[in-house]
């Protein structure tokens, strides 16, 4: 199984290099039309805020599209890579790849998927409401929320890069 996660300026030359059949998209509801990758293959696109709790006027991350990520997810049969990719790299598509990665695994520990996250990713943040929406419809009471804090805030940065989950 190839999980790949990058920001959306890596997109292009990631989906080149990997070809792969699924892409995640996690950009915000005012990212202009063009700005939203058309790949080859199976794509889904969300579109909300890369916010912790609601806030007037901001679109949060919401059980629907969780479970439009979960379903997704399930459809692919990983012959081939699944790329998830949000603006930045670093918070949206760490936390889209973390539910997938315990969607994969049911029986692997959250806080050892987190833990690989952390090494393959230094900066990685991932957004804390869409684990929490993601733990709760994956039944992981809780273990996904605190294996996500344990690992703390990540390194900052402008940008993430290209890597493997």
């Amino acid at each position: 199984m190839t999980l790949l996660v990058c920001p959306l300026s890596k997109v292009e030359s990631a989906a080149a290099l990997y070809r792969p059949s699924h892409m995640v998209s996690l950009l915000s509801p005012s990212s202009p039309p063009e700005s939203w990758p058309t790949p080859d293959g199976e794509h889904l696109r969300l579109a909300f805020h890369d916010i912790a709790a609601p806030r007037d006027g901001l679109v949060p991350p919401g059980g629907e599209q969780v479970a439009e990520l979960l379903a997704f997810a399930a459809r692919w049969d990983a012959t081939r890579p699944l790329l998830v990719h949000c603006w930045a790299g670093v918070s949206r598509s760490t936390a889209a790849a973390f539910i997938i990665a315990c969607q994969r695994a049911p029986g692997r520990s959250e806080a050892e998927i987190a833990g690989a996250l952390r090494i393959a990713a230094p900066y990685a943040t991932p957004n804390p409401l869409l684990v929490a929406l993601a733990d709760e419809t994956l039944g992981r009471g809780g273990r996904m929320i605190e294996a996500v804090a344990a690992i703390g805030r990540g390194a900052e940065t402008f940008e993430g890069a290209l890597f493997e989950l």
